[in-house]
């Protein structure tokens, strides 16, 4: 974390305190933080430092903001959850920049003055809160120990995430994956098939990034230091895309051959159909559907950026598909999930998935699974997948599968870091530097 004073964009701008701050309130109103963080930064005069920073700040403290709270009660006579809002995401913010290095000075007046402009009153609460913070983090109150509760705090997770990762996979996976929900994740590129990879690397290289080749995806680009990739030239006129390795992965799974007719159900944003499209060329065919009108936009907007015509989209419910058995050479469901795999991404969805969620996800799939699978052609291939760890996501649907898809035998299963999981395979986000992914491919006899 870099900027320490308060820092104002020309024409009166918003500084990145303050920017952060609106987005925090907002989110906690039920905004979504990866929607509304960058069309208000493109509304901002901030320059790229600070848009780094404000970013930074956002982020961390969704991430961080069970940590944080504990800090706060230590610190403050008033419970947090009944603060105002502006109030409680002031102090969330302030303790943020304490914990992370930023001066005392900066973090707590500029933090303070940056919350009085809003709410003049607390000026005097926020500011005694603050330094009590400080003053607390020369010997800072965790708690220690595998307790749930205390791993919870310490990595800024519900109790309910951490005792069904703990039952998953394990105290010692448990604690690698919540810690690995906390670090920023670095933005993975697709090099378009055809593209000159040298001269991407070369336009990452003058835009000052940083980069390395994938672990899981060899011919993945793992890039730092660029900010938002759409404003990188490659990424804007379609010769790369941003997309996780574990994505490119599960597109690997699917094994797309040229000139097949490939399914993807439950599409949107479009990345996983973007790269179907280009494995199965220009004699091929990808048919990408989605629910809801606005999301299969999204589909054809990703499709026409990267100038691939073999993309069709179609609004269509998953569980009722308007297609013939039997037609698809290659079917994926990549489902809807409780996204326990990419909360690094997802900033605020560890405080919104909940566990009764869970189950009523896993009914989903099943029913997806069921049909998704009668599309699939005699001797062709069908590819479940979600970026969840749940046993009931993973491991009870492909028990479901086993009993209620005779007709589907287990295909070969990825290799190492991958780890075999019932007949499919778990990533967790730890082992290779990507999202958590369970994959399950299947071949129909």
């Amino acid at each position: 974390m870099t900027p320490s004073g308060s820092t104002r964009g020309p024409a009166g701008g918003s500084t990145s305190r303050e920017l952060a701050l609106d987005v925090l309130v907002r989110v906690e109103e039920g905004a979504y933080s990866n929607v509304l963080l960058p069309a208000t930064l493109r509304r901002s005069s901030l320059d790229a430092r600070d848009r780094a920073f404000a970013t930074e700040l956002v982020y961390g403290t969704l991430r961080e903001q069970r940590a944080l709270d504990w800090l706060i009660s230590h610190a403050s006579d008033r419970p947090v959850d009944a603060l105002e809002p502006v109030v409680r995401a002031g102090l969330r913010l302030g303790t943020y920049q304490l914990v992370h290095g930023v001066s005392a000075h900066a973090a707590v007046s500029e933090t303070v003055d940056t919350v009085a402009r809003r709410r003049d009153r607390a000026r005097g609460f926020v500011n005694a809160v603050l330094r009590a913070v400080a003053r607390d983090l020369a010997n800072p109150p965790w708690p220690e120990g595998d307790a749930t509760e205390a791993l919870g705090v310490r990595t800024s997770h519900p109790d309910w995430i951490v005792d069904e990762l703990v039952a998953t996979v394990g105290v010692d996976d448990a604690r690698r994956v919540l810690e690995a929900d906390n670090r920023v994740p670095a933005v993975t590129l697709r090099v378009a098939p055809g593209v000159d990879r040298a001269e991407v690397e070369r336009e990452l290289a003058a835009a000052g990034a940083e980069f390395t080749s994938g672990r899981l995806v060899p011919d993945a680009l793992v890039v730092r230091g660029i900010g938002d990739p759409k404003r990188l030239p490659a990424v804007s006129e379609g010769r790369a895309t941003p997309q996780d390795q574990a994505s490119q992965a599960v597109v690997g799974s699917v094994d797309p051959q040229p000139g097949d007719r490939v399914l993807d159900v439950a599409a949107a944003p479009g990345g996983k159909s973007t790269g179907l499209a280009s494995l199965v060329g220009p004699a091929g065919l990808v048919v990408a559907c989605d629910l809801h009108a606005s999301r299969a936009g999204l589909i054809g907007t990703a499709s026409r950026r990267l100038r691939l015509a073999n993309v069709v989209v179609a609004v269509a419910d998953g569980r009722r598909l308007p297609f013939g058995p039997g037609v698809f050479d290659r079917v994926l469901l990549d489902a809807p999930c409780s996204g326990l795999g990419v909360l690094r991404r997802r900033a605020e969805a560890r405080w919104r998935i909940q566990p009764r969620d869970v189950e009523a996800l896993a009914a989903l799939q099943r029913e997806l699974l069921r049909e998704a699978a009668l599309a699939v052609r005699p001797g062709g291939r069908l590819v479940y997948s979600v970026c969840t760890l749940t046993t009931a996501e993973t491991l009870a649907v492909d028990e479901w599968a086993a009993a209620h898809l005779d007709e589907f035998l287990p295909a070969t299963l990825p290799a190492p870091p991958w780890r075999p999981w019932g007949r499919g395979a778990l990533l967790l986000p730890g082992d290779a530097d990507t999202d958590g992914m369970f994959v399950l491919e299947l071949q129909r006899r």
